[in-house]
């Protein structure tokens, strides 16, 4: 039985022949906490990159701009993958080779038509998906009985080529604010950028901070709004409209949605815009995105900021 990508990411914790980037350290952003309590909140959404996930580099990244930390991820990509043997011989090192296919697939990838959309979203299992099929071209071969289909295995390899470019951890009291949340009596959701492993990504951090912290508890499948899945990164309003229409169909409004991000202008602007409420996560100075003169325009302005994700019971609990 093949595992699942849930299973595949606790098999690679279980190894002790891996190395995984560090987690950026987080520093305190200079900024100070403005707690309003919104009783009319029923639901709360949360993006995740820079919010609920401490990320290196601020957001999840297809490039990296260092060439080194770059070609280590492809480098231990082609080996956990046995990928060497069905790569083109040219001089150069094996990274230098995928990278190319890399950059040549995700342009493809990044020109597709996008339905008049302003801010297409790239799926990582479709660019490796399509990596794949080139080397399988050349014999590769992979153990379907371990990682199920092709498009299955792309997901594993899209996962594994992502945790080894950069290291990821959830922020302090993550886990205690959803459960506030949930404990609470509000629906919550992931309004955010995000793959087809980030779930994944998001649950393992929940639990390395709450042994009994279950992502499938504190939020439904149904109430994941994820870029991946519709198609468009924030700030497109499809991806905020989704969100919307998925919590009007459990009841809830847009003014009685609370979102939660790290942007000013890709969270707070997008969902003031649609009638939501806002609360801007200014804890880290590494992820925070915004100006201090935007919090005193109407746009971006949010109704809360919080320092600490757990002011949020402080707001809706």
């Amino acid at each position: 039985m093949p595992l699942t990508l849930e299973q595949y990411a606790e098999y690679l914790e279980t190894r002790k022949d891996l190395a995984w980037p560090a987690p950026p350290e987080i520093k305190p952003a200079k900024a100070r906490p403005h707690l309003e309590r919104l009783s009319q909140v029923r639901a709360v959404t949360w993006s995740v990159y820079g919010t609920l996930l401490a990320i290196s580099d601020a957001d999840l990244l297809f490039e990296h701009p260092q060439k080194f930390i770059m070609d280590l991820a492809l480098e231990k990509t082609i080996q956990e993958f046995k990928m060497w043997q069905a790569m083109t011989r040219k001089p150069g090192q094996p990274a230098e080779y995928l990278r190319t296919i890399d950059d040549r697939v995700l342009s493809e990838l990044r020109f597709q038509p996008s339905a008049g959309e302003k801010y297409p979203e790239v799926l990582a299992e479709k660019l490796w998906e399509s990596i794949l099929k080139k080397l399988l071209q050349n014999e590769y071969t992979f153990d379907a009985g371990f990682f199920g289909s092709l498009n299955d295995f792309s997901r594993k390899v899209a996962f594994y080529f992502h945790a080894s470019l950069q290291g990821t951890t959830c922020y302090p009291g993550a886990a205690e604010a959803l459960v506030q949340v949930k404990n609470a009596g509000l629906t919550q959701g992931l309004l955010a950028d995000g793959q087809c492993f980030t779930p994944v990504q998001l649950n393992r951090g929940l639990k390395e901070q709450t042994a009994s912290a279950s992502l499938a508890e504190l939020m439904a499948p149904p109430l994941r709004a994820l870029s991946c899945d519709v198609r468009a990164r924030k700030p497109s309003e499809r991806l905020f409209r989704e969100m919307l229409n998925r919590l009007r169909e459990a009841g809830v409004s847009p003014d009685q949605a609370l979102h939660v991000g790290n942007s000013l202008e890709r969270d707070v602007a997008p969902a003031r815009k649609l009638g939501m409420k806002t609360a801007l996560f200014a804890g880290d100075k590494h992820s925070l995105q915004g100006k201090a003169e935007q919090l005193k325009e109407p746009k971006t302005r949010p109704d809360v900021l919080l320092t600490e994700l757990q002011q949020i019971a402080e707001v809706v609990a």
